[in-house]
């Protein structure tokens, strides 16, 4: 028996599709990177904007028709499988299971039987679920994803994620380092600690915070890089830069979502934040570190967003000059509080304030990008190139892609890297002599 995996969404999408990977493997199913030669199929989903959930139903479509060739149980699981549920099995009556993010654990006992019967389970637990790290099965050799904490209680206006991952719940430290240990026994070089709002991680024993936890993972021997992912500003606080400043291994670069530069948008967002607030961090961050790389999230099109307020939104990027930006156009989430107003932005103001935006920040890049020829920068290597087999490809602190010639194979390893030439979205060089 084979399973094959699909996957939609972020680093902790793509976390939990490794956990249910090892859980299957574990459970003596083995994988298969192609549906066609799978008895099972699982789609994990992702709910935060319509475009990945439009994706998920064309896919089920060429399942469907998959499934009357082939006999394959098909399931879906994650964050559409929580918010929509039996609804699912309605409109798409050929899968076999509807698995929430707080159930996972459960799909092992129910796939060997595959019983007619349709398997839903939904529910909630406020316990975190631990899930060996021995079985995972990780896609990179290299890079390990280690979640920390689950769920959000920030309740953004946009944003469904409360109501698919649930309140907020953390994972016990001594595991998550032990996970950090295991993954540098294991040669990693790179952890990135995963959860919808990092910043407001407790040890549930001990109380301790993440910037504590970056500290002690900063202690262990052989990974040489710590990143975390997804920070929310509101909880950002100054512990958690002076560790980053402080620790030899977390990398100066950081994720902060902006979503607007207005602050009367930002209020309607239920940010809990304004625009002169985030300024402020953004300067004590580059006074503790000033050679830190930052990104950020924008929508654009909230409702009610006027052409001033987009304007506001033009501005800091001009200001914060972010190595990276995720940029959408804003699309009402069912449950959330903004989708009960009027999606007054029309499509193509939407359409226009998103090139607009997409067009300064490809601006801003290549400039930045050009500030880095002639300089000798450490890449950890991740691969060979998508384009180019000739040529290798990784990142850098900042988390830029970086493509570089390199006559002998270095994947896995860190390498210097002297910069020739540039373009918006990558850096290109070769291995420094």
């Amino acid at each position: 028996m084979k399973f094959y995996i699909h996957t939609f969404g972020c680093q902790m999408n793509k976390c939990d599709s490794e956990h249910i990977a090892g859980l299957l493997l574990s459970a003596g199913i083995q994988p298969s990177n192609s549906p066609k030669e799978c008895d099972i199929i699982i789609i994990n989903t992702c709910a935060v904007r319509k475009k990945p959930e439009e994706k998920l139903y064309s896919l089920l479509g060429r399942l469907d028709s998959l499934r009357k060739k082939k006999n394959v149980f098909i399931g879906v699981v994650g964050c559409v499988a929580q918010l929509y549920r039996s609804k699912l099995l309605d409109k798409n009556p050929f899968i076999d299971f509807v698995i929430g993010p707080d159930n996972y654990w459960q799909i092992p006992r129910i796939i060997p039987t595959q019983d007619e019967e349709k398997f839903i389970s939904t529910s909630w637990s406020r316990d975190w679920h631990e899930i060996s790290y021995a079985q995972t099965i990780r896609e990179s050799r290299i890079s390990g994803y280690i979640s920390i904490m689950e769920g959000c209680n920030n309740f953004c206006s946009y944003c469904v994620v409360p109501f698919t991952r649930g309140r907020e719940k953390f994972r016990a430290i001594e595991n998550i380092l032990s996970e950090v240990k295991d993954l540098a026994n294991k040669g990693y070089k790179e952890i990135q600690l995963l959860g919808q709002n990092v910043n407001s991680y407790r040890d549930p024993k001990t109380g301790k915070d993440i910037s504590i936890l970056l500290k002690e993972a900063d202690l262990i021997d052989g990974i040489e890089w710590i990143r975390f992912i997804t920070s929310h500003p509101k909880n950002f606080t100054i512990d958690i830069g002076i560790a980053m400043k402080e620790t030899k291994k977390v990398c100066h670069q950081l994720h902060l979502p902006v979503q607007s530069g207005s602050t009367s948008v930002l209020e309607r967002m239920n940010r809990g934040y304004t625009r002169e607030e985030y300024l402020k961090k953004i300067e004590t961050l580059r006074n503790l570190m000033p050679d830190i790389s930052l990104s950020t999230d924008i929508i654009v099109g909230f409702p009610g967003e006027t052409e001033h307020e987009f304007q506001e939104t033009l501005s800091i990027l001009k200001k914060v000059r972010f190595t990276n930006i995720f940029s959408f156009r804003y699309s009402p989430r069912p449950l959330t509080s903004a989708s009960k107003n009027k999606d007054s932005v029309s499509f193509e103001d939407k359409k226009r304030r998103l090139i607009e935006l997409q067009a300064l920040q490809k601006k801003i890049q290549m400039e930045t990008n050009k500030s880095f020829v002639g300089r000798i920068i450490k890449v950890l290597c991740l691969g060979k190139s998508k384009r180019d087999p000739h040529v290798y490809s990784g990142r850098n602190e900042g988390y830029q892609v970086v493509n570089f010639k390199s006559k002998n194979d270095v994947i896995g390893q860190s390498v210097n890297v002297h910069i020739t030439s540039y373009g918006p979205y990558s850096l290109f060089g070769q291995i420094a002599q």
